[in-house]
């Protein structure tokens, strides 16, 4: 059996997830991995999963150890 099965949910009981295709919470493997977000250690942790998500993405944006200087090459910087 291979590390990843595909279309197989992973995850187990008392691990909570943000299903993004149906819109709601489960607990365990309901839906397979690439449509959740968590895992979340509680089920209200897991409904704000979108917004926890946003907050990520901004802070990752603003974070300027991610945002390198352009590289100086032979024929100047790149775009």
């Amino acid at each position: 059996m291979g590390l990843f099965s595909r279309g197989r949910a992973s995850g187990g009981p008392g691990e909570w997830f943000y299903c993004l295709v149906h819109k709601k919470v489960e607990e365990g493997p309901e839906c397979p991995a690439r449509d959740r977000l968590g895992p979340y250690s509680t089920p209200a942790e897991a409904q704000h999963a979108t917004e926890i998500s946003e907050q990520r993405n901004q802070e990752w944006e603003n974070d300027p150890r991610w945002h390198d200087e352009p590289d100086e090459g032979p024929r100047g910087p790149r775009p």
